[in-house]
C-alpha cells in the first residue's frame, strides 16, 4: 500500500475514534457496562420452560466478582440465567437481590473486572430533555433472521414525570428492560432503569429514576 494511501487510513481511523457528539460519547463510555440477561421462565400454561432476555447494567466490580442491576419482573423465577458480557461471552449469573415495589434486581456473577457504568443524578432531569436507551430489543427475533447479537440505542426524550416513573416518548422494547437511560453527558452516567410501556399504547415507555434506585443498591450491591 502507498505511503497516502497508508496516511489517509490512519486520518479515517483517527476521526472515527474521536467522536465530537456528546451523545454518541456517551454510547461509547456506557456501552461496555450492558450485558444481555438470558434465563428460562415457567411457560403459560406452567407445564414448561420458555425463553427469556433482559437487559442489564453493571453497577459494582471488584476480586469478588460483578453486581448487574435490572429489573425484577424479567428475572422472577428465572431458571438457568446467564450474563453475555461485550455481545460474546455468556456467563453464570444468579439473583441476589429482588424488590417487586421497584421492579428492580441485583444479579450477581463471579466474573471480576467488568466495567462499572457510573450513576448519575436522576434529580437534574427536565421535561423535554434528549435520552437514549440501551439494550437489547427482542434478540432471538435477531438472531432467527442471523442478524446476530448486538447492542441496540434507541433515544428521544423526557416526556413527564410521573410518580416513581419517567414517562419517555418512545417504547420500552421486550428485552430492553433493565437497560440503563442516558443524556447526552459525554461520560454516559445512568439516570433512569428501563422498566415497561403501555399494551394499549406502546409508543409511550416508562422508566425507573436512577436516584430510587440507590437504596436498593446499598442495601444489596457491593461497593455502595
Amino acid at each position: 500500500m502507498k505511503p497516502l494511501a497508508l496516511i489517509a487510513l490512519a486520518v479515517l481511523w483517527s476521526c472515527s475514534q474521536n467522536h465530537t457528539d456528546p451523545f454518541v460519547s456517551a454510547v461509547h463510555r456506557l456501552a461496555p457496562s450492558v450485558v444481555l440477561l438470558t434465563m428460562q421462565v415457567r411457560s403459560d400454561d406452567g407445564k414448561g420452560w420458555d425463553d427469556a432476555y433482559a437487559t442489564g447494567v453493571v453497577v459494582s466490580s471488584g476480586k469478588w466478582g460483578s453486581d448487574i442491576l435490572t429489573v425484577q419482573h424479567a428475572v422472577d423465577g428465572a431458571h438457568n440465567l446467564h450474563v453475555t458480557i461485550n455481545n460474546r461471552q455468556k456467563i453464570i449469573g444468579r439473583v441476589v437481590a429482588m424488590n417487586s415495589d421497584l421492579d428492580l434486581a441485583v444479579v450477581h456473577t463471579p466474573r471480576s473486572g467488568l466495567p462499572p457504568a457510573t450513576l448519575g443524578d436522576s434529580s437534574l432531569l427536565v421535561p423535554g430533555e434528549e435520552i437514549g436507551v440501551m439494550g437489547y430489543p427482542i434478540p432471538d427475533a435477531f438472531e432467527d433472521e442471523g442478524l446476530g447479537l448486538a447492542t441496540s440505542i434507541d433515544s428521544g426524550r423526557i416526556s413527564s414525570f410521573r410518580k416513581h416513573a419517567i414517562e419517555l416518548n418512545l417504547p420500552i422494547v421486550p428485552g430492553e428492560s433493565g437497560g440503563p437511560v442516558f443524556t447526552d453527558s459525554e461520560d454516559g452516567a445512568v439516570v433512569a432503569i428501563a422498566e415497561s410501556r403501555f399494551d394499549e399504547e406502546r409508543s409511550i415507555g416508562f422508566a425507573l429514576p436512577i436516584n430510587e434506585a440507590r437504596a436498593f443498591l446499598h442495601a444489596h450491591a457491593h461497593g455502595f
